[in-house]
């Protein structure tokens, strides 16, 4: 199944057929596709996307960033629990994001790694930033 995880209803789909699912996105608030991968994300090292820090950070940097982690998750934990209640009613299972988009084949991350913060990425992730990507 080719579709974009910020409305799981195409993974949710897969998952009940047991199907493959290849995500196609160019970012995802509160790094749930990080977490989904399995990538490493600490606040101290990945600035998050919204802020205007990079990875090398000051203390004080460092501290804003962890709070900026910290309100993300808050935030898409209510923006996100309606389709953690739809999917939990309809895999008969208690299921969070996360683990709903655990299940992912491939991401396709439609961002070129130089724009970007430098973090580590598991291989299931490809970037193929230039379909996006404006000429400077």
């Amino acid at each position: 199944v080719f579709t974009d995880p910020l409305s799981p209803c195409g993974q949710i789909l897969a998952l009940h057929f047991s199907l493959p699912t290849v995500f196609f996105l160019r970012g995802f608030p509160c790094a749930i596709d990080v977490h989904a991968a399995e990538s490493p994300d600490p606040p101290s090292y990945v600035p998050r996307m919204y802020s205007v820090y990079t990875d090398h950070m000051t203390f004080s940097e460092r501290v804003k960033n962890f709070l900026i982690a910290i309100s993300e998750y808050f935030t898409c934990s209510m923006i996100f629990s309606p389709f953690e209640t739809l999917a939990s009613e309809f895999l008969q299972k208690p299921m969070t994001m996360t683990q709903l988009l655990s299940h992912g084949s491939v991401w396709l991350k439609r961002t070129d790694f130089v724009f970007d913060y430098p973090m580590p990425v598991m291989p299931n992730m490809i970037f193929i930033g230039g379909i996006n990507c404006a000429k400077k």
